[in-house]
């Protein structure tokens, strides 16, 4: 595997199967922590600079142990398991410095066989990404939530509203080049919690656990480009502080590109009565 080198995850080795990075504050979120898709990102982008690691990125999942804040991280990986085909590895993100970790992840690292293909799901039917408006971000969401990295063309289901309806579909694509493996990933986190289409924009919000398989090659990804995909997500169920959500990842010609399913924590958030 061929490391790729980006400025948004400079990676220094340190010893075999450690490394280190500095997140910058664009990946932030307004609470202060790191935006869950940068971690997505990283686990990826630091399998392909590993010397052992072997084909591309084909799942991952990831479980938000504790926040993480944008400064320098510690990056521990480790081989579970290496097979004619399938390798799957185990990624740590901590605070540089200490033995909390952050994120925890395994990533299933594949060589791709050529195979017949099948399809049993379509694209959603949505209109060209440039017939949309392209808001501007302002403000903080100008820096956060992948803002920086990502532009977003919303058809429906933004912002989110409580309706009885938790669908959304947006346009995405990157801003700072060629969609891949990592680019991909991080777009699995960047749709609205579904628990404020139940119950509207005051609640306190984080995800869980996010899985997320990429079903496309690298190959099929390079002939996206820079040009925008589908996100369509929607929610299923929410109680007891836990909701959950999928999505699909649509190429233009309605190649599915990638599927997630995440669950979040989340709370409502108690205003004070003004006296």
């Amino acid at each position: 595997m061929s490391p790729t080198h980006t400025p948004d995850f400079p990676l220094t080795a340190v010893e075999p199967g450690r490394w280190t990075t500095l997140a910058g504050p664009e990946w932030g979120n307004p609470g202060g922590g790191l935006w869950g898709g940068y971690a997505i990102g990283l686990c990826i982008r630091v399998l392909e600079a590993e010397p052992e690691a072997v084909g591309e990125a084909l799942s991952l999942t990831l479980t938000y142990a504790s926040g993480l804040r944008a400064g320098a991280l510690d990056i521990r990986t480790r081989r579970l398991r290496q097979g004619g085909s399938i390798g799957v590895w185990e990624v740590e993100l901590s605070p540089a410095g200490s033995d909390q970790v952050g994120v925890h992840g395994v990533v299933t690292l594949a060589r791709r066989p050529r195979t017949p293909a099948f399809a049993f799901a379509t694209m959603p039917v949505a209109p060209a990404p440039h017939d949309l408006p392209s808001p501007e971000a302002s403000g903080d969401n100008a820096r956060h939530y992948g803002a920086a990295a990502f532009e977003r063309r919303t058809l429906e289901g933004f912002p989110p509203t409580p309706s009885g309806d938790s669908r959304s579909l947006a346009w995405v694509r990157p801003r700072r080049g060629s969609l891949d493996k990592a680019l991909l990933g991080m777009i699995t986190d960047n749709s609205p919690p579904r628990a404020m289409y139940a119950l509207g924009p005051t609640i306190m919000t984080t995800t869980l656990t996010l899985t997320a398989y990429l079903h496309a090659t690298a190959e099929e990804l390079a002939e996206v480009g820079d040009d925008f995909i589908l996100v369509e997500c929607e929610g299923r169920v929410g109680g007891g502080g836990a909701s959950d959500e999928r999505s699909n990842y649509w190429r233009r010609d309605g190649k599915l590109l990638a599927t997630s399913e995440q669950l979040a924590w989340y709370r409502e958030v108690r205003r004070a009565s003004p006296e």
